[in-house]
């Protein structure tokens, strides 16, 4: 379950970013952090969220704030989402799944009468010191950007 990494440390799994490095959650200590799982680019869900992010990036930004997106996709598919909905933001490539399965939101899920397994929707608040101190599973997209915002506010 998502809320049961609530007070763990990130785990330093390093994975493909979409500025050409590899990233583990580590290496943002000194800046709390915004990760969002999402399960697929270009999809309509997926776009709303991310460019809702990409309109709040500059108040995150002000917050001492990094934002980075999670999802299975390789990096060619998120350097095509990044380039046509203008992203200021990494997103890591997880297509093993490390990461998802490591804050448990890698699920088997339902659509038209299939399962598969695939990333349920959830974000993730880390503090300065890489501890992940809030955690929203199965994210609804409409409002949920701006009650992240208000989360960090606080904190």
């Amino acid at each position: 379950m998502a809320n049961d990494v609530v007070g763990q440390k990130v785990p330093d799994i390093k994975l493909p970013a979409s500025d050409g490095t590899e990233k583990s959650l580590l290496d943002f200590e000194g800046k709390n952090v915004v990760l969002y799982f999402y399960p697929k680019d270009m999809t309509p869900g997926c776009t709303t969220q991310a460019c809702d992010f990409r309109d709040y990036h500059p108040k995150f930004a002000k917050l001492d704030t990094v934002v980075v997106g999670v999802s299975p996709d390789d990096l060619k598919s998120h350097d095509k989402f990044i380039q046509k909905h203008d992203l200021p933001f990494l997103l890591l490539a997880d297509t093993e799944q490390k990461l998802a399965e490591h804050f448990g939101v890698w699920k088997l899920k339902k659509m038209f009468g299939k399962e598969f397994m695939g990333v349920e929707r959830s974000t993730f608040v880390l503090n300065k010191e890489g501890e992940i101190v809030k955690a929203w599973p199965k994210v609804k997209v409409d409002g949920h950007v701006k009650e992240v915002l208000s989360f960090i506010e606080e904190i």
